[in-house]
């Protein structure tokens, strides 16, 4: 039996108390501790961004030397000088690619997607809805990522799943599926790293 919604928990109180945005922020420095995958000077696009907390996270950890471009449906406060945000639906892939060649970026070191529907409470309708984000995250990935670049999509568990991560295998190396320890106990989410080919396919 899941425990029951705590919305002030111990994560919500770490990061008010270490100014982060959002507890999500420890999702996100577990999987940089277990995958090492920021470093200084990356270019860094983190998907469905808002409230930016792992815009946060990724600029301090890339340094003034790097590069970040958080995009959401919803417009995310400033962050640091080297941190650059859009108001855009990033199911809408080409425009998403289009703002970042405008802005120079021709790829990125890592692709960040913590993106999640706004949950219906059907549960089959939402995690295929998770999918899609999911999908279209990769599908932004896949096109500018650098040769062995990594993209990290969070997914929820369910119908859809088995055969969205089999299709993976497709087209990306070492596909892994993780659970963080800052998820909330009822939650069906996890997140699914992947690395880019450094072979031209």
């Amino acid at each position: 039996m899941p425990k029951p919604y705590i919305p002030n928990d111990k994560w919500s109180q770490r990061a008010a108390k270490e100014g982060y945005r959002a507890r999500s922020v420890y999702k996100l420095m577990e999987l940089d501790d277990r995958f090492g995958l920021l470093n200084d000077g990356m270019t860094v696009i983190d998907l469905g961004a808002a409230p930016g907390s792992w815009l946060q996270y990724a600029a301090k950890t890339v340094g003034p030397t790097g590069a970040l471009y958080g995009f959401d449906l919803t417009a995310i406060e400033p962050i640091e000088q080297n941190v650059k945000t859009f108001v855009m639906d990033i199911s809408d892939r080409f425009a998403v690619e289009d703002t970042l060649r405008q802005e120079g970026v021709r790829e990125a070191d890592v692709v960040l997607s913590d993106i999640a529907p706004n949950t219906s409470g059907v549960k089959d309708l939402d995690q295929w809805k998770s999918v899609e984000l999911a999908t279209a995250s990769l599908a932004i990935a896949k096109d500018m990522l650098k040769p062995n670049g990594k993209c990290v999509v969070k997914v929820f568990r369910g119908a859809d799943f088995d055969e969205f991560f089999g299709n993976l295998k497709q087209d990306w190396q070492e596909p892994k599926i993780v659970e963080v320890e800052a998820s909330r106990d009822r939650s069906r989410e996890v997140y699914v790293v992947v690395r880019k080919s450094n072979v031209a396919v």
